[in-house]
């Protein structure tokens, strides 16, 4: 398992770096829901707000992204190390 934490400051900055940086890796970043997790898988997929996942599609995911979306930090969490 991989943890990579994002802690730029401003709104939503911390959010747009993970985005970013989960782009730059291959990995398709799930809707915003508030106060819960976004799924992450690898490759080019929409991914549901986490209220919609079922227990498996969560199980499936390669990882995960949390923290306080506004202001940060933001921490994102794999399975396996990014490629």
């Amino acid at each position: 398992m991989t943890t990579t934490t994002f802690t730029q400051q401003g709104g939503f900055a911390a959010t747009r770096a993970a985005e970013a940086w989960c782009k730059r890796h291959g990995l398709s970043v799930g809707f915003m829901q508030r106060n819960e997790p976004r799924g992450l898988l690898y490759g080019d997929y929409a991914i549901a707000k986490w209220r919609n996942l079922s227990i498996g599609n969560r199980a499936a995911l390669d990882g995960t992204m949390t923290g306080n979306t506004r202001h940060g930090p933001i921490t994102v969490t794999l399975a396996k190390d990014p490629s």
